[in-house]
């Protein structure tokens, strides 16, 4: 069977062009606003996004969960537009409209007929100044913020525990807090808590304007600077610095019990490197490992676990590249009925050492490199993904060169590059090993 997915593999791959490299052009304002153009003409559609440098790890103590609630009320009103008229004003022209926050970054977007991308910059750049914040705007949104957390976090025990997890990976960067924020710092956030936010972090010389579509450079360069080129740069911009972890010298464990838990799961997190401009080499190797020991059906931890023993229903292997300071590495295993959850973590730890004694299987290697070819070229057709591709490396300090090279730097990569890496990473005094089960039964 093997043979036969490989020869079928071989086939596709050789029917496959090269990842064409994006038109992609950039320019910086004389405020300092960095802007991406990304083209596509074969739709009149533009996607326009405006990415700041700044998302939940850069919040000071005790207001976490600021980031994310400055995301909902930049939809409240400005000087020259009402609560909910953005939005408004966004669908009635056709389009759609949302944001989102994560720990390096908050991103606007809109998708829109390319015909609307002017009008789309001067509702943009008129929010990123002029927000018109009251007390009747933070006490509605920060009860909306509260019940979200209700809805995604604490109602839901898989989600509590990967806080936790969390929590304990990172005893000093502020990635081990939440990004909703911790329930009772988000009870106290005011408006002075998230103008002091907007005014350091909200200016054009930390954000960078992506569109992508049906647009040429020089005509996003023309709009750009007619409506973001007059906004005055933060000449007091904080400098990107966050405490950074300790070394970790002992296995971190915890086991969360819920009477929620319908399927437990053991989880193993390492800390590991993120993509770093310039050197992205071991990071395309971790990308790869997690592949191999648990991107799919045909993964190390599937293969052994779930098809030879059957003592897992699940397993899976993730790495987190892109990220402005070190990301993590991690392993689940869904046990089968009957089989406990030390008994799953012992079959997860005997599947790892003999991966790390036999090595890379080549063939398995040559077919996901294929289908990561096969999904970038796929991903191509879709300006909304690449403009959030550049977005995210952006924010997290990388180059529009170093999203353009990371195609080729993943099939430069080796076998030896891979074991090399899991060495490095794969280290229990290096980890955080979680349990998430129901409460014991007691006679």
């Amino acid at each position: 069977m093997r043979r036969l997915i490989a020869s079928a593999m071989f086939c596709l791959a050789a029917a496959l062009p090269a990842v064409a490299k994006e038109q992609v052009s950039s320019f910086t304002l004389d405020n300092g606003m960095d802007v991406v153009v990304i083209e596509d003409h074969r739709a009149p559609v533009v996607v326009h996004m405006v990415w700041y440098r700044a998302g939940a790890a850069d919040e000071k103590p005790g207001v976490s969960g600021v980031a994310h609630f400055l995301e909902h009320l930049l939809f409240k009103g400005t000087e020259t537009m009402e609560p909910g008229e953005f939005s408004a004003t966004v669908a009635r022209n056709g389009g759609s409209d949302n944001a989102f926050t994560s720990y390096d970054y908050t991103a606007y977007f809109q998708r829109v007929a390319a015909d609307r991308l002017d009008l789309m910059m001067q509702m943009e750049s008129d929010r990123m100044v002029n927000l018109q914040l009251g007390e009747d705007d933070i006490l509605t949104e920060r009860d909306v913020i509260i019940e979200e957390r209700n809805q995604r976090v604490e109602n839901n025990p898989g989600a509590l525990f990967r806080e936790q997890m969390s929590a304990a990976q990172y005893l000093n960067h502020p990635y081990g807090i939440p990004i909703i924020g911790w329930q009772h710092e988000m009870r106290e956030l005011g408006l002075e808590d998230a103008l002091e936010y907007y005014q350091t972090y909200y200016a054009p010389n930390n954000a960078i304007l992506i569109v992508a579509g049906d647009v040429t450079p020089d005509n996003v360069r023309d709009m750009a600077q007619k409506h973001y080129g007059k906004l005055p740069a933060n000449p007091a911009l904080p400098e990107r610095a966050r405490p950074q972890e300790p070394r970790q010298m002992a296995e971190r464990r915890m086991v969360f019990r819920d009477a929620r838990v319908a399927q437990p799961y053991v989880t193993r997190s390492y800390l590991a490197p993120e993509r770093d401009s310039g050197s992205q080499e071991k990071a395309a190797a971790l990308t790869l490992l997690a592949e191999i020991l648990g991107g799919g059906s045909t993964s190390v931890l599937a293969e052994e676990l779930q098809f030879e023993t059957r003592q897992a229903v699940n397993t899976a292997a993730y790495y987190g590249d892109t990220s402005l300071d070190d990301s993590t590495f991690d392993l689940v295993v869904m046990p089968a009925p009957g089989v406990t959850l030390q008994e799953a973590e012992d079959a997860m730890d005997d599947v790892i050492a003999g991966f790390l004694e036999t090595g890379v299987d080549p063939e398995q290697l040559d077919r996901i490199k294929m289908q990561m070819r096969a999904s970038q070229i796929y991903g191509q057709d879709d300006v909304g993904r690449l403009a959030n591709r550049y977005g995210r490396a952006l924010t997290q300090g990388l180059t529009v060169e170093d999203v353009q090279a990371w195609p080729d730097i993943l099939q430069a990569v080796t076998a030896e590059d891979i074991m090399a890496a899991a060495r490095e990473i794969l280290d229990r005094d290096k980890a955080v090993t979680g349990w998430l089960a129901a409460p014991e039964v007691t006679q």
